[in-house]
């Protein structure tokens, strides 16, 4: 098993229990516990768990995986949520996009459309325009001459690649969109749209007030969950898009909310 497979493994175990054991971890990865010891180490320089005698623990509250090591999680229904929220988008519009794993595959989704796809060398205009404040989906979009990518400002978190705080928060306050596509680690019908963290969770919120439309793009492993802080309430939500694991009572919970339910 690689060094990247490992560490993938621990933090999954460190998400789902909130602390990991050196020898339970090393019986369940088939290495060596002076292997798991270096893993959780470098691990803890990273600042994604914290180290304790005899393992790790979650990081703080509001733990969250890092992008890199999210992103093989339900990597199919990501793809597949990715290509059903791109169609909800027409030609012309203007997008904005929240970070994350699912919402990196919409702008794939996006960059690669029939109906959206320029010659590079045409000099025509944009076909479609993208604001974001994540780092990694401007990086894919750029060089697209069919998408015209505006970045916001702000300070980068090195969990997300997401852009927070007034910087942000001024660019986006002086701009509107037709449609906002946000990504989530928690939706109910309850207590509406959360994430992990609160400044992006304030970036959210006001990417979904400066829209004409709201989608969360989320898989089914985010519904009925909780996290710390909260985007929006279900009364700002148009579409959620989510993967066919939702069950058929959420699914008529959201719809009685005011909620199209789209299943990939």
């Amino acid at each position: 098993m690689s060094r990247d497979a490992r560490w993938n493994a621990l933090l999954e175990l460190v998400g789902k229990n909130g602390r990991v054991e050196v020898e339970d971890a090393a019986t369940s990865l088939d290495v060596s516990a002076a292997t798991i010891r270096r893993d959780l180490d470098q691990l803890a320089e990273q600042h994604l768990l914290t180290r304790t005698r005899g393992g790790a623990v979650a990081h703080g509250v509001s733990y969250e995986l890092a992008l890199r090591y999210k992103s093989g999680r339900n990597a199919a229904e990501k793809q597949a949520i990715g290509r059903a929220v791109s169609e909800l988008v027409a030609v012309g519009e203007v997008v904005g996009l929240t970070g994350g794993t699912t919402i990196t595959e919409v702008a794939r989704s996006l960059s690669v459309r029939s109906d959206i796809v320029g010659d590079p060398g045409s000099g025509a205009q944009p076909m479609l325009t993208v604001v974001t404040n994540a780092l990694n989906i401007a990086n894919e979009l750029v060089i697209r001459p069919q998408i015209k990518t505006v970045v916001t400002g702000g300070v980068a978190r090195p969990q997300s690649y997401e852009l927070t705080g007034p910087l942000a928060s001024g660019v986006l306050g002086e701009i509107t969109l037709d449609v906002a596509v946000l990504g989530v680690n928690a939706i109910d019908t309850e207590r509406g749209a959360h994430v992990h963290h609160e400044g992006e969770a304030s970036i959210n919120r006001l990417l979904a007030e400066q829209a004409q439309r709201v989608v969360v793009a989320a898989d089914s492993s985010k519904i009925g969950r909780r996290a710390f802080a909260r985007v929006c309430g279900l009364d700002r939500i148009d579409f959620l898009v989510t993967d066919s694991g939702i069950s058929p009572e959420a699914a008529s919970r959201f719809g009685e909310a005011g909620v199209t339910v789209v299943t990939v």
